[in-house]
């Protein structure tokens, strides 16, 4: 099997409980082809059962149509097409870089220490 790692466009994630049945399956979308899809590409994918609950915890953290970092395991699925099985799930934002340097010409000037000559009767 193979292994690979997108950034799709967060749509969606679906949570299925009921007797012994525990699913999640998410939704996303891809650029379209122009051919079959126009406006988004849409692709549904099943999570792993090993990781369904991290992958729906992150889910909780992304914003609709937020770039996600998705990383798949490729099984051969009917007809010998690749069925997606989603393994971790993130936001592709950059983290939250440290404070920005202040501009060199708006740096504030020390103050002066100790007694300084009174400028009126200078």
């Amino acid at each position: 099997m193979a292994r690979t790692t997108m950034d799709l466009a967060f749509i969606s994630a679906e949570r299925v409980k009921f007797d012994n049945v525990d699913l999640v399956k998410l939704y996303l979308g891809d650029e379209p082809d122009g051919e079959k899809d126009l406006g988004i590409s849409l692709l549904s994918m099943q999570v792993s059962e090993d990781v369904r609950d991290e992958v729906w915890n992150a889910c909780k953290g992304l914003d609709v149509l937020e770039t996600a970092r998705v990383t798949v395991e490729i099984e051969r699925g009917s007809k010998n097409a690749g069925k997606f099985i989603v393994l971790h799930v993130e936001s592709a934002k950059p983290a939250h870089a440290a404070k920005p340097a202040t501009p060199q010409g708006t740096q504030q000037q020390p103050k002066p220490t100790g007694a300084q000559p009174d400028a009126a009767k200078a």
